[in-house]
């Protein structure tokens, strides 16, 4: 088994604990943890004493979503376009579309694994980190656990997945406002299986994981491909397709007057800064830790 640097491997209880771990960055979703991670699915995939697999996070989040501590694409931001200097619009507008269609295809990887992954998040759970836990197959929320897409305010794009899981209104309630919620609207609006004590998280995740491990690893496979391939042939992977496509232009609608503030707050105060900036409008939010001023 490979020695991973940016998650824990921890074999158990008939599965396999893979742990994010870069807490000191809120385990962020940088490319060499997606590597590792890909590369554990991989490993697990393999193993036949692994009937499934459980996705936590180090520390005080599941993850905060897409690494930006690196800052923006490329070079400076020039408006009033608002893309990298020294690039074009058809350059920009190409290379997310193509960083998001790869993003899409490791999505798949995870929807059509062939043992159940289960999503145990522990704290917060932002942006593309929502995506990685709500693709899993099973979601179980700590009482500590925070949803949300904030990359919305600052021009991007939501995910079908919280349209699958939570229905239309409900996806739209939170995915226009990039509003975070806690564990039990989590719960309400179907997005994840079950609420648990913070400190049973594990312990209830593994404890699904030794029922599975009671049946047959074929008969698991197969009622796994029922339900997602079910879902696909009914339009799941085009409306994912169609999200990658639509993505970029997303990206690419910023206006001046919504973004250039915020490049600012980075360039003067760095990443901080900029996250200060730009959910200061949004506060308090109606849910979670930042309900209340």
């Amino acid at each position: 088994m490979v020695d991973y640097e940016n998650i824990l491997y921890e074999k158990q209880r008939g599965g396999v604990l893979i742990t994010l771990n870069r807490p000191e960055a809120m385990n962020s979703l940088s490319q060499e943890l997606q590597k590792d991670l890909r590369a554990a699915l991989d490993d697990a995939e393999q193993d036949p004493e692994v009937r499934a697999v459980v996705l936590t996070g180090a520390g005080r989040a599941f993850s905060a979503g897409a690494n930006m501590a690196g800052g923006g694409r490329g070079g400076e931001t020039v408006w009033p376009y608002g893309i990298p200097e020294d690039s074009s619009i058809a350059e920009y507008l190409d290379g997310t579309r193509t960083r998001d269609r790869n993003s899409m295809e490791a999505q798949l990887h995870r929807w059509e694994y062939p043992k159940p992954i289960i999503s145990a998040v522990n704290g917060w759970c932002l942006g593309a980190a929502s995506w990685l836990a709500l693709t899993c197959h099973m979601t179980i929320a700590s009482e500590q656990a925070v949803f949300g897409q904030p990359e919305v305010r600052m021009i991007s794009n939501t995910n079908f997945i919280w349209v699958l899981l939570a229905g239309y209104k409900n996806a739209l309630r939170y995915a226009l406002t990039g509003d975070h919620i806690d564990a039990q609207e989590a719960l309400r609006i179907g997005l994840v299986n079950k609420v648990v004590p913070h400190d049973d998280l594990i312990d209830e995740s593994f404890q699904i994981v030794e029922r599975i491990a009671l049946v047959s690893p074929e008969t698991v496979k197969i009622n796994l491909a029922v339900a997602t391939m079910g879902l696909e042939m009914m339009g799941l992977h085009k409306a994912w397709t169609l999200g990658a496509e639509l993505s970029a232009f997303a990206h690419a609608s910023q206006r001046e007057d919504y973004k250039r503030h915020l490049d600012d707050a980075r360039k003067n105060g760095g990443l901080r800064s900029y996250i200060q900036v730009r959910d200061e409008p949004f506060q308090p939010e109606p849910f979670g830790p930042r309900a209340s001023r």
